[in-house]
């Protein structure tokens, strides 16, 4: 690594030792609980496409699909890369908030900003209101990592850029086939299958006409 980022994590990580023991825990709460998050907020996001159009709802169901593929590949460029963590690589450094991962758990690009920056794209990609709420959390998923001691402020920037980057692109490349997928089931004679997708927006106008 060169002097500037090592000189950079010592500082974010000295500053995270000097603030109030509440944000610490916050801090190291939030940067594993952020994922449960986007997880949550995927699941809300395929539950309203239920009653969307087909093509909404085949790019909510693409969604955690592109960020998984997202993380995979972030996986990958870890084995290539094989850096190792900060915690254990900058002389010098303030012991990290959240245990240092075992040698082999590389550093480079990060998981955890990697997922925040592909659920924040592909959620916006389902309503792009939400992007005013994941971007802010994604950014902070990703301040955390460091924050907490066990990456880089370049790890958590490739990782950003490449899980969104991915994730868009498997949205882009998928969304096409999702939707014929989708039309499928949303007329199959499998009341569960049916249930998956939802009846859609005229399907569902229609049985609420009726109710009335």
């Amino acid at each position: 690594m060169n002097f500037e980022d090592d000189e950079l994590y010592r500082d974010i990580t000295g500053f995270a030792h000097d603030t109030p023991t509440w944000v610490q825990h916050t801090a190291e709460v939030w940067t594993e609980a952020g994922i449960l998050l986007f997880g949550a907020l995927f699941v809300v996001a395929w539950w309203r496409s239920r009653s969307d159009s087909t093509r909404a709802f085949a790019i909510a169901a693409l969604a955690p699909v592109a960020t998984a593929l997202a993380y995979v590949g972030s996986e990958l460029v870890k084995s290539v890369f094989a850096q190792e963590r900060p915690c254990r690589a900058v002389a010098g450094a303030v012991p990290s908030l959240a245990e240092c991962p075992p040698t082999g758990d590389w550093s480079f690009p990060s998981n955890h900003a990697t997922i925040a920056g592909a659920s924040a794209v592909t959620l916006a990609l389902v309503r792009r209101a939400l992007a005013w709420l994941t971007a802010p959390l994604a950014l902070l998923m990703a301040l955390s990592r460091v924050f907490v001691g066990v990456h880089y402020p370049h790890d958590v920037v490739a990782g950003l850029l490449f899980g969104a980057l991915v994730a868009a692109v498997a949205v882009r490349l998928g969304t096409r086939s999702a939707t014929r997928l989708a039309e499928a089931m949303r007329t199959s004679s499998a009341p569960a299958v049916r249930w998956l997708t939802g009846e859609g927006p005229r399907t569902a106008h229609a049985a609420s006409h009726r109710r009335r």
